[in-house]
């Protein structure tokens, strides 16, 4: 296979310029032309490692399947998606909540009502119904889960006995949280978790989401706990244990291979991707994180070991 690690700095400028022209696709109808099957396909990361390491594991399971691939890095969702649409870009990792409400707010404006939800079943038939007008599908989740989620010190946990954020709210203990300063505002934090969960919150610490420095005011005591994500590949490094959400607040961010319908709507690409679906857990994706953000090694290596250990290539 050729080497996957390629950076095309043209394909932004005529990405931008294929947003800007053209019929507006919120006005179209379904789209009806069969499904492609280029055999040389682009593969997009949005540049940040978790992205890196799915397009690594696209573009072996897709070399396996007897496609050539090149890996584009565009870390801007306004460029890449229209990019996918005009064949430019040919597949992408998503996160099924979230592109769903990204979609939405682009067909129907940013204060549309999010369609992204806890309910994966739903969220997917609002994505699908987005998607597929702009040319593109967007195949079967599997197992492994990107969402937010909220982790406090495992002596913490360990003195107050605290499993879940349900444990948390009956435990009635203050906590301050360390997040983005968004999260006074965001549904699925502050006001989520006081409503859902019956937590008090006392302050949020706007230290970021998941930062070193959000970890580091956890572990010492200054925060109780800090909003991160359920790949979090540094939690134990920090001694934080993540509390269960067993009231489902957080939307269902499940990864989603997302395709250009023409050019890679083949059941060859779909069979293909479809075989991580098998194997690839939550856990599994913090670990090749974890392999890259603290062990240095390089996502095409990270991929390919696990690929070779799941028997996929």
């Amino acid at each position: 296979m050729p080497n996957p690690r390629v950076l095309m700095a043209g394909l932004a400028l005529t990405a931008v310029a294929a947003c800007t022209t053209g019929p507006s696709l919120e006005k179209q109808g379904a789209v009806t032309a069969p499904p492609g099957d280029n055999k040389h396909l682009t593969i997009g990361t949005a540049g940040f490692t978790e992205s890196d390491v799915l397009a690594q594991m696209y573009a072996l399971l897709l070399g396996k399947a007897g496609y050539s691939t090149k890996i584009l890095s565009v870390t801007n969702r306004e460029i890449y998606e229209p990019a996918l649409e005009s064949g430019q870009i040919d597949v992408v990792p998503e996160y099924a909540a979230t592109f769903a409400d990204w979609l939405n707010a682009k067909a129907h404006g940013a204060d549309a009502k999010p369609v992204g939800s806890p309910d994966l079943d739903r969220t997917m038939t609002a994505l699908r119904a987005l998607a597929t007008p702009r040319g593109l599908t967007v195949l079967d989740p599997g197992k492994a889960v990107d969402q937010n989620a909220f982790a406090v010190a495992e002596s913490y946990a360990h003195e107050h006995r605290l499993k879940t954020l349900s444990d948390l709210g009956a435990s009635k203990l203050p906590v301050r949280l360390a997040a983005g300063d968004e999260c006074v505002q965001r549904p699925y934090c502050e006001p989520g978790l006081k409503k859902t969960y019956g937590i008090n919150v006392t302050a949020v610490d706007p230290k970021g989401v998941g930062t070193t420095q959000a970890k580091q005011a956890v572990q010492s005591g200054r925060d109780q706990m800090v909003l991160t994500t359920t790949t979090d590949a540094t939690l134990a490094a920090f001694s934080l244990v993540l509390l269960a959400d067993d009231k489902h607040l957080q939307n269902a961010d499940y990864i989603v291979p997302v395709v250009n319908r023409s050019r890679a709507g083949s059941t060859g690409v779909t069979g293909a991707l479809g075989k991580l679906n098998t194997v690839l857990t939550t856990a599994d994706l913090a670990s090749l994180n974890e392999q890259v953000d603290s062990w240095r090694r390089l996502p095409e290596d990270v991929a390919r070991n696990y690929l070779t250990s799941k028997r996929l290539i």
